[in-house]
């Protein structure tokens, strides 16, 4: 089969031949349809991160396709499912973690293009348990992004605690805020975007944000406390040092500041502030099987709708150069004819 391979920490990804995985007894393959891009395939590529991945490597955490092969434990799917391989690509399902469901905090969990290899391939394996599948309405394309962009998104909103009507502050509009901003209109939240650049704050009015803020024209957190008097929530995606402190500023007392972004800096919190306003900072990871298959439900109901562009696997070197210099609108997907 043919896939995309990197070798070593920082070196090209190589498109080569390789077999196909064989199916062990709780297998599902899939015959990858699309894939999407996410930053998270630049860092694994470029080993950025404490924990390492695998090398050699086949990336991927947001593959989507067809099941034409099942183990023989696996039960619940059949061949011909449409189905999603997510980050989350197993965990071992009996520590604290995963009993009280919270399994994205596994600490025996394996990662999809990183601990195992993902979906920059024609084929590949999913662990039958963690394999999602796609609601019927949703095709390939627009399905792929949600298996990480989507329901990490999602999964920070739900954590906000912010109730419908309630406000939120989106922090970062591109890849991962596009999607925060329909999630959290579907979810009944009034929105709050904050971005810089005309085309950016206009798409996020689109979307549904009642108010937009540029934060190179003036301070987001001063914006917003004249507003509405500070969000009961925000979701930070952006990932710098400035947009932590001024999400962090815009919390009304008693709200959250939901962390998503990994900036390579060290953040200060106000310790004095966050007590005696009662604000809670949290750190939100993917989403668990239950918010994968909720977040989709949204896009199947025609609620949320990723921007993507769409191209072939031999551009992935390109792809990553262009996310680099972050010139990427919206969120890449790889199709496979």
């Amino acid at each position: 089969m043919k896939a995309a391979v990197v070798s070593e920490f920082k070196g090209p990804l190589v498109i080569k031949d390789i077999p196909v995985p064989a199916v062990k007894a709780r297998d599902v393959l899939v015959k990858i349809h699309a894939c999407g891009v996410c930053h998270t395939d630049l860092h694994a590529c470029h080993g950025d991160w404490p924990v390492k991945p695998k090398m050699p490597l086949v990336p991927g955490h947001e593959g989507v396709g067809e099941v034409v092969a099942v183990g023989s434990e696996i039960h619940h799917l059949t061949i011909g499912d449409r189905v999603g391989v997510p980050w989350l690509y197993s965990a071992c399902g009996h520590c604290d973690y995963c009993l009280d469901g919270q399994e994205t905090l596994c600490l025996d969990q394996h990662n999809a293009g990183y601990s195992v290899d993902g979906g920059y391939a024609e084929y590949c394996l999913a662990h039958g348990d963690y394999a999602i599948k796609i609601p019927d309405g949703l095709n390939y394309v627009d399905a792929a992004p949600l298996f990480c962009a989507g329901v990490t998104t999602y999964k920070a909103l739900k954590v906000t605690g912010v109730k419908p009507g309630q406000w939120v502050a989106i922090v970062g509009a591109g890849g991962l805020g596009h999607l925060a901003i329909q999630y959290a209109v579907a979810m009944g939240m009034n929105v709050i975007a904050i971005d810089t650049g005309a085309e950016k704050l206009a798409l996020a009015r689109e979307l549904g944000a009642t108010h937009t803020i540029d934060f190179m024209q003036e301070s987001p957190s001063a914006a917003v406390q004249r507003l509405v008097g500070g969000v009961h929530g925000v979701v930070c995606t952006a990932v710098s040092k400035p947009a932590f402190e001024e999400a962090y500023k815009s919390i009304r007392r008693g709200g959250t500041c939901v962390l998503v972004g990994l900036p390579p800096d060290e953040m200060p919190i106000p310790i004095f502030d966050t007590v005696l306003n009662g604000v809670k900072i949290i750190g939100s990871i993917v989403g668990t099987r239950k918010d994968l298959q909720e977040c989709l439900q949204f896009a199947a109901e025609g609620k949320v709708k990723a921007i993507t562009q769409v191209k072939p696997l031999e551009d992935i070197n390109a792809i990553f150069a262009e996310m680099e210099k972050g010139e990427i609108n919206g969120r890449i997907v790889m199709e496979f004819a």
